[in-house]
């Protein structure tokens, strides 16, 4: 049984990388859940991005 106040899901914010690059004002932004003990790294994930009106890729922040 787990201990209480063991946290191992963490939530995380996602933002879009080619957003910076293009210069488009606005910040494309999702907040998800991760298991820190399986995945150490960082997360990326395809979501799709309302200023550049098309799916990106969207790299975890710190």
């Amino acid at each position: 049984m787990a201990k209480k106040g063991n946290k191992i899901r963490v939530q995380v914010i996602l933002e879009c990388t080619e957003q910076k690059e293009s210069g488009v004002p606005g910040i494309s932004r999702y907040i998800t859940t991760k298991n820190k003990k399986n995945t150490t790294q960082r997360l990326e994930r395809k979501k799709y991005n309302p200023y550049l009106k098309k799916v990106t890729l969207h790299r975890e922040i710190k």
